[in-house]
């Protein structure tokens, strides 16, 4: 035993069965507060070594129960608080109203494809008419090139919305604005100092952006997009007269899979989502999911460990059924016929 370890290593590593990992590494009890995880086990009536590790992770008694048990009316900001989200929410709800075509211009993994599933499914339930397009990994690489979006104008789409991608797109960006198409940017990764042109370009990490949000996946930043957009259209009237109002939570499982699978930290508002799209998952009204499920032989409720296993399933898809509508079917038949294509999401 390694003495800087202490007895409540000893005890820990006892109770675990094993001193060693595979490769020859020693386990050590992560250090925090016994006291703290002490009342946090009395407090909630759980077992002592789960109150122990809380408290090693940070967690004090008072944001125990928002952990353990995380409500998204707790944590889901307004859409607002990041920068140039109300002026793509403008934008778009200009798209539907004018029944436009939008395009989405995704990633090829996880993380772009249920974003790109997400705004498919809420444009749709909106009545606006999408066009989805993934580049090929191979052949186009990443993000956003200007061959695709000039073929998206030449194809009428008025708007683009590019998901997972595009941060730092200049020329591509700059030379579809020449031809006339707007670009609306949703993603995560850490930008430049210099942004690209782009009619907005929500991001959390972008260098001048304040938000305490810049843990969320692509899919989490477009999941916020479509409560700003969906509360715009409900401002404007949209909704009614026979056009219902669409429950924005049906595509929590999306968002979690999503999560999971581009391997964000799970604390605060991304813990939130996926613990609500679990819930979501396992009503099984994803036909895609669904599929996955029973290829995979899971016959207990999906959790975590299951949305996480499945990346490596949905990366390895081939590039042209990456650009078919990828996430709209909605016949479970269909989406198990053969092996598993993303449009099944």
């Amino acid at each position: 035993m390694n003495d800087g370890v202490g007895d409540a290593a000893m005890v820990f590593e006892a109770m675990l069965g094993v001193e060693r990992s595979v490769c020859g590494r020693r386990w050590r009890l992560r250090r925090g507060d016994d006291r703290i995880g002490q009342a946090i086990a009395e407090r909630l009536a759980l077992p002592e070594i789960v109150g122990r590790l809380l408290a090693q992770r940070g967690i004090d008694i008072d944001h125990a129960p928002g952990f353990l048990a995380p409500r998204l009316r707790d944590q889901l900001p307004d859409p607002s608080h990041l920068r140039d989200m109300d002026a793509a929410a403008a934008r778009l709800v200009h798209a539907v109203r004018d029944r436009e075509t939008i395009g989405i211009f995704g990633d090829y993994d996880v993380d772009g494809a249920t974003s790109a599933a997400l705004l498919t499914r809420f444009f749709a339930a909106a009545g606006a008419p999408t066009r989805i397009y993934v580049p090929d990994r191979l052949r186009e690489g990443y993000g956003p090139n200007t061959a695709a979006l000039l073929r998206l104008r030449e194809e009428g789409v008025g708007v683009v919305v590019t998901v997972d991608c595009g941060t730092n797109a200049h020329l591509p960006l700059a030379e579809a604005g020449e031809a006339g198409l707007e670009v609306i940017v949703v993603d995560h990764h850490v930008a430049e100092p210099l942004l690209p042109r782009a009619a907005a370009i929500v991001n959390p990490n972008r260098l001048d952006e304040t938000s305490p949000h810049g843990g969320l996946a692509a899919v989490g930043v477009a999941f916020l997009l479509v409560v700003a957009v969906n509360r715009a259209l409900r401002q404007a009237g949209w909704y009614g007269g026979g056009r219902a109002e669409p429950d924005l939570l049906q595509w929590l499982d999306l968002v979690a899979l999503g999560t999971v699978c581009d391997v964000v930290p799970l604390a605060g508002l991304n813990r939130a989502l996926v613990a609500q799209g679990i819930k979501v998952a396992r009503r099984n009204d994803n036909p895609g999911l669904a599929a996955l499920a029973a290829v995979a032989g899971i016959n207990e409720p999906l959790d975590a460990y299951h949305l996480g296993f499945w990346r490596p399933t949905i990366r390895r898809s081939p590039p042209s059924w990456r650009r078919v509508s990828t996430p709209t079917t909605k016949n479970a038949a269909t989406s198990r016929r053969g092996p598993w294509r993303p449009r099944s999401l």
